[in-house]
């Protein structure tokens, strides 16, 4: 017996995960195999029990509605049974369709005439696959502008976790469904006003209400929403009193980041696992079970290991002092942090338990400057942007390849050191939301030029705030510079779980003892501040390291040799 993709509402979509093996039996509804689109992933069920003689699709396949998952060797076939119900869903679905249509015809007619009136529209869900589904995410608020196909809303059901996009472009004036709400097809769940339209009040859409299909017998029924919030409390006190009062504005908006399935998140919602804390594995950095698991391991470890540290952690610094009396404290201004600067507290608090020390020297550069003056002419002309900045990368790779202890990370349990085979190197670039640190893959395999464009396209991605999370991911390195910001040396912070961060400063001209001249030279100085994990790195080591790299950077030719 074949087993078929059904109706995916996409033309076509990617095998994620299989989830069955040869031999298996399974029952009818197991799921079978994971599948992804740009807008939804749907757990596809078997649609008969046996044993599974054959798995027809493999990961990273593309399947559309009718293409053979997997081969079953069935106990029971009913095949007239089946013929019949298909011929009787098939005779529902065209009536079905036909009413669709008339429906749709009316309401283009419905929203012609709005449009050109000026008036709000109220919008419907589409076909979301079932018969019900709850409302797992809100991703947008009322007065957003939104553009058409972005997602606004995220609605699961047992067996699809589907992202409903904007029917068009506009201003959000309403939102008429809540996270926890059980939705189905054709209710009315946004107002938007399109752009350029007068203030109006939203039309009821009040012949859906009513046309709204009732369940059909045999559906399986969807639970009531209870009103708990979708992610559970963490399992530390503190971390359950800032969960009490992050609004659900700030709850959606964390969990629109998380990319995992319906089965998965409703695990880590019995697990107690905040799941935007979990990476993901798999596909897309999509969040499989077992890293649900492995992360709670992880958990449970790293707490019977360093119960103290991690109380620390946990628990942070104490309390602020009552600032509400201006007599002692004066008056005061409450600002928001940024976005990025809240997702970046939990992995800074990481240096508190790293044993940091930070080695500092200064390199020659002044041959080096008169080589990228040279060189910056013509490059510009090719649009591309040598700075010095390209020339410390590629030193920098070079000397991480000849000591690679410097590009490693230290095993869970601090017995063994991971040592990396290519230098991908982390690029810290300020913005106005805070620093992010995008990555240049294998920099350990290309030249100052091409150095230099991947920097330029990172910054302008990065100050255009259109970073992926694949630009962010991965870094075995990292490098910040200060560039002519002024300072003469830094503590960079190391990116754990990272051993080293390279800062450099800005250069200035010095006065150089010159021994074979008996006289001061002026020379061009690069102040470089080299930090370090002291569990895998010696300072003696850190001495070679730094000054290894200094010598690089005074003469870029070293590296060809």
């Amino acid at each position: 017996m074949d087993i078929k993709a059904p109706d995916l509402g996409v033309d076509s979509a990617e095998v994620s995960e299989i989830m069955v093996a040869v031999g298996d039996v399974i029952e009818k509804d197991d799921n079978i195999v994971l599948l992804e689109s740009d807008k939804a992933s749907v757990e596809v069920p078997s649609s008969a029990a046996g044993k599974v003689t054959k798995i027809s699709v493999a990961v990273g396949d593309q399947v559309s509605e009718g293409m053979v998952l997997i081969e079953l060797e069935s106990a029971e076939v009913s095949d007239d049974a089946d013929d019949n119900a298909e011929e009787v869903t098939d005779a529902e679905q065209a009536d079905e369709s036909t009413e669709d249509a008339a429906e749709e015809d009316t309401d283009v007619e419905e929203s012609a005439a709005d449009a050109s009136e000026g008036a709000s529209t109220t919008h419907a869900l589409p076909d979301i696959g079932v018969d019900e589904a709850q409302v797992a995410e809100i991703m947008v608020s009322v007065g957003d502008t939104v553009s058409a196909d972005e997602s606004i809303l995220l609605i699961e059901s047992d067996k699809a976790s589907v992202e409903v996009p904007a029917p068009e472009a506009g201003v959000v004036e309403k939102i008429l469904v809540n996270a926890g709400d059980t939705v189905a097809n054709g209710q009315d769940f946004i107002v938007i006003k399109a752009a350029g339209s007068s203030n109006a009040k939203p039309k009821a859409d009040t012949a859906k209400k009513a046309d709204k299909p009732a369940p059909k017998a045999g559906d399986k029924p969807q639970p009531a929403p209870t009103g708990e919030p979708k992610q559970a409390p963490a399992p530390t006190s503190t971390a359950a009193s800032t969960d009490k009062k992050l609004t659900e504005a700030q709850v959606n908006e964390k969990l629109a980041d998380v990319y995992a399935g319906p089965a998965v998140r409703k695990l880590a919602r019995q697990l107690g696992v905040d799941i935007t804390q979990v990476n993901g594995s798999a596909l897309n950095d999509r969040i499989l079970k077992e890293d649900l698991f492995a992360h709670v391991k992880n958990r449970l470890t790293t707490q019977q290991a360093a119960p103290a540290a991690q109380s620390a952690v946990s628990s942070g610094l104490p309390k602020l002092p009552d600032m509400s009396k201006t007599e002692i404290w004066g008056e005061t201004e409450t600002q928001d942090l940024s976005r990025l600067q809240k997702v970046s507290i939990p992995q800074l608090n990481y240096n508190t338990l790293l044993p940091q020390v930070t080695q500092f020297d200064l390199s020659d550069i002044t041959e080096t400057e008169k080589l990228r003056g040279e060189l910056k002419g013509g490059m510009k002309a090719e649009g591309v942007g040598l700075t010095i900045l390209a020339f410390i990368v590629k030193a920098t790779a070079y000397a991480l390849t000849q000591h690679p202890r410097f590009n490693s990370h230290l095993s869970d349990d601090n017995t063994q050191v991971i040592l990396r085979k290519s230098v991908n190197m982390g690029i810290a670039v300020a913005t106005d939301d805070g620093l992010v640190v995008p990555v240049i893959k294998n920099a350990q395999d290309k030249g100052i030029k091409q150095i230099a464009i991947e920097i330029g396209e990172l910054a302008g991605k990065a100050r255009d705030k259109k970073l992926t999370t694949k630009d962010m991911q991965g870094a075995s390195f990292t490098i910040s510079s200060q560039g002519i910001l002024g300072g003469t040396a830094f503590t960079p912070l190391v990116n754990w779980p990272q051993v080293g961060i390279l800062g450099a400063s800005e250069a200035t001209m010095q006065p150089v003892w010159d021994a074979a001249k008996q006289t001061f030279e002026p020379r061009l100085m690069l102040p470089l501040s080299l930090s370090y994990d002291h569990r895998v790195i010696n300072g003696a080591d850190a001495a070679v390291f730094t000054r290894y790299v200094a010598t690089l950077l005074a003469d870029p030719r070293r590296i060809l040799l």
